[in-house]
């Protein structure tokens, strides 16, 4: 058969199979994540069936699928609401940071997967998943919640730090030497702050720009500003995702929201095409050997984030039931965990083994954390009944 027929036949069946399991996972209130990650290790290495002709496609479409991710995220926020985030909830931060990359570290340190294993791994069990808990937030009716800007201060910590923690990571994945990597640390870090300054003081010029009546030139110079930002940050040896994130916090006002809009249905394409990549890429039969340290992993991380978000909320004077459910929503990880461990496989640096170890715990983690959101409320409510005289008032709605 004709290499493009058979691509366009393969691509057809991954994009039908994907809009099932979205649907699906839409039904029984999960994040499709999980499902599309099980999808690509269904018809990857190793898996029932190798759609081998849709590679170079799914390889630049997961890219771009990345960008809107991160572009996406960076309009949620504005250049003021990054500052003010960090300088209120800078210690809650700073816990999060030490208390969630310790069993990544532990667990590549178990396995003997060294220095640079143990930095991957830091960072996928450190950053939750942004995009699974606005949506589940959002889903629950939660947004207007007194702990819902506690946990959004969190997340917006999460990816400055990312935007630090990435270079680090590509220089040490590229096997540059410490001066090399102190380069890269410092080209990212004034690239960060050349940014949120222009984004503080002219992301109304950045909005003007971008900004257009007629929606088929609005997306195509969103697209075209966001690939060539992202290129131009990988230059810069900044990730592309980050600079594209970046990119997002310059953009404010109505323009952000016309550009959520314009950008959602694409994100959801490209994005789905990510996961599916890394599924894969991705042998099945890698995940049973791991599967023990996955769960384990999976308990402790959790335990940490649940600690995290309550000990941040209780120091805004939240009540206890507003505490747990800040802690259940921290959960989920997700699409920066696959993008940490993509770029680690993709290095050759590290294990293959390890590419097996982070699907399965972010499977994990993207099933168990919406479904610790939903139900943490009742299970709160249920152990207060119980001892009605610890109960506190309700102050989180």
């Amino acid at each position: 058969m004709d290499p493009t027929t058979l691509s366009l036949i393969q691509l057809g069946i991954v994009f039908f199979g994907l809009g099932f399991l979205g649907r699906l996972a839409g039904r029984i209130g999960m994040s499709p994540v999980p499902l599309y990650l099980l999808g690509g290790l269904a018809f990857g290495e190793g898996g029932f069936v190798n759609l081998a002709g849709i590679d170079g496609f799914a390889h630049i479409a997961s890219e771009i699928g990345v960008i809107l991710l991160l572009l996406m995220l960076g309009l949620e926020y504005t250049a003021k609401e990054l500052v003010t985030g960090l300088r209120q909830s800078w210690m809650a931060g700073l816990m999060d940071l030490v208390l969630n990359m310790l069993p990544g570290v532990a667990v590549a340190l178990i396995l003997g997967w060294g220095p640079v294993g143990a930095l991957v791994m830091a960072g996928i069990t450190y950053i939750s998943s942004s995009g699974i808990i606005a949506k589940v937030l959002g889903d629950l009716g939660r947004l207007g919640n007194r702990e819902t800007p506690v946990i959004l201060s969190i997340l917006v910590i999460e990816d400055l730090a990312m935007a630090a923690y990435l270079p680090i990571l590509t220089a040490v994945l590229s096997g540059v030497s410490f001066a090399g990597g102190l380069s890269a640390v410092g080209i990212s870090l004034a690239v960060i702050t050349a940014v949120l300054v222009v984004a503080l003081r002219f992301g109304h010029v950045v909005s003007k720009a971008l900004d257009s009546p007629d929606r088929e030139s609005f997306l195509l110079k969103l697209l075209g500003a966001a690939l060539l930002v992202a290129g131009l940050a990988s230059a810069l040896q900044v990730s592309a995702a980050v600079g594209a994130f970046l990119l997002g916090i310059a953009i404010s006002g109505g323009t952000a929201q016309s550009a959520t809009r314009v950008l959602e249905p694409l994100r959801d394409l490209f994005a789905a095409m990510f996961f599916v990549l890394f599924g894969l890429n991705t042998d099945p039969r890698t995940i049973p050997p791991v599967l023990g340290f996955a769960l384990a992993l999976a308990v402790v991380s959790a335990t940490t984030k649940v600690f995290t978000g309550w000990w941040a909320a209780k120091r805004q004077g939240i009540a206890v039931l507003g505490r747990a459910r800040a802690g259940a929503a921290l959960i989920a990880r997700g699409e920066f965990s696959i993008v940490i461990a993509g770029l680690a496989v993709a290095s050759g640096a590290v294990p293959a083994q390890l590419a097996a170890l982070a699907t399965t715990y972010v499977l994990i983690m993207a099933v168990f954390g919406p479904i610790a959101t939903r139900y943490v409320e009742p299970v709160v409510r249920f152990f207060q009944g119980k001892k009605p005289q610890a109960q506190e008032p309700e102050l989180s709605f």
